[in-house]
C-alpha cells in the first residue's frame, strides 16, 4: 500500500520531470519535485504555521483561565475550546503537517534509492509515463548527487536550516514571568537554533548529495512561506 500510493506516484512524477528537464538533469528534477510536492502541501504547511502564531497570541489568556479555573477542569477545557476557536487554531495542524512531510521524504528517498536510479524501473512507470531520454545524475555537471561527502553542500544546507529555524522561533518568543522557567526556554531555543542545523548539516555529509538538495529546496521554500504568511497575518491585524 505504501508503495502503490506515494513511493509510484513519487517515482512516476520525478522520472516525469527528469524527461522534461534540460538534458535530464536529476539535479533541476529534484528541486522541481520538491517545489511541487511543497505546493501541493501548502495548506496543510499554512494551517501548521497559523497554528503556531495562534497559540502564541493566546497564551497569556490561556495563563488567565488556567488560574480562574485551576478548580474546575470541565470549565477549564471550554474556556480553551472557545480559545481555540477564537484564534483558528488547530491543536492537530502541527502533527499532521509532521506526519505528512515525513512520509513524503521516505517515499522520495525510497523512489529514488531503492529502484536502483539512474536505471530506470519501466514496470512502476505508469502506461502515459515514458522512459526519458536522457538521464544524468550530475547537477549542472558539477554535483554527482548519488555521491555523498559533499562538505559545501552541507554547509549551505546548515545554513539553510538555521535560518528556517530562526524564522520558526520567531513566531514563538519567550513570556514567562518565572525567570528560572524562561531561562530553560531561552536554553531549549538555542539549542534548537545552533544544535540541530549542525547536526543535520553533519548527518547531510555522509548521505547522497540529492538528500542535501530536497533538503535545502524545503528549508528555502519554508522561509518563503513564512514570509508570506506572516505578511497576511499583518495585513488582517491592522
Amino acid at each position: 500500500m505504501f508503495e502503490t500510493f506515494l513511493v509510484q506516484p513519487i517515482y512516476n512524477l520525478f522520472i516525469a520531470l527528469v524527461g522534461v528537464v534540460p538534458q535530464g538533469d536529476s539535479g533541476l528534477a529534484i528541486i522541481a519535485l520538491t517545489i511541487l510536492m511543497r505546493l501541493v502541501l501548502y495548506p496543510v504547511f499554512t494551517a501548521s504555521i497559523r497554528t503556531q502564531m495562534g497559540m502564541t497570541a493566546m497564551q497569556s489568556d490561556v495563563e488567565l483561565i488556567k488560574e480562574k479555573h485551576k478548580n474546575d477542569k470541565e470549565a477549564l477545557a471550554r474556556e480553551q475550546v472557545a480559545l481555540f476557536k477564537k484564534h483558528k487554531v488547530n491543536p492537530l495542524a502541527g502533527f499532521g503537517a509532521l506526519f505528512i512531510q515525513l512520509g513524503v521524504l521516505i517515499a522520495l528517498y525510497f523512489a529514488l534509492f531503492n529502484k536502483g536510479f539512474p536505471k530506470i524501473d519501466a514496470d512502476l512507470l505508469y502506461s502515459f509515463v515514458p522512459v526519458p531520454a536522457a538521464v544524468s545524475t550530475s547537477f549542472f555537471g558539477v554535483l554527482n548527487l548519488l555521491s555523498a561527502h559533499n562538505i559545501l553542500l552541507a554547509v549551505i544546507f546548515g545554513l539553510s536550516q538555521y535560518w528556517a529555524i530562526y524564522l520558526t522561533l520567531g513566531r514563538t518568543p519567550i513570556n514567562d514571568k518565572d525567570p528560572n522557567k524562561a531561562a530553560v526556554a531561552r536554553m531549549q531555543q538555542n539549542m534548537m537554533l545552533y544544535f540541530m542545523p549542525a547536526v543535520m548539516a553533519i548527518t547531510s555529509y555522509y548521505f547522497a548529495a540529492a538528500v542535501g538538495v530536497y533538503f535545502v529546496v524545503s528549508n528555502l521554500f519554508s522561509v518563503g512561506q513564512e514570509w508570506i504568511i506572516r505578511k497576511q497575518v499583518q495585513q488582517t491585524t491592522r
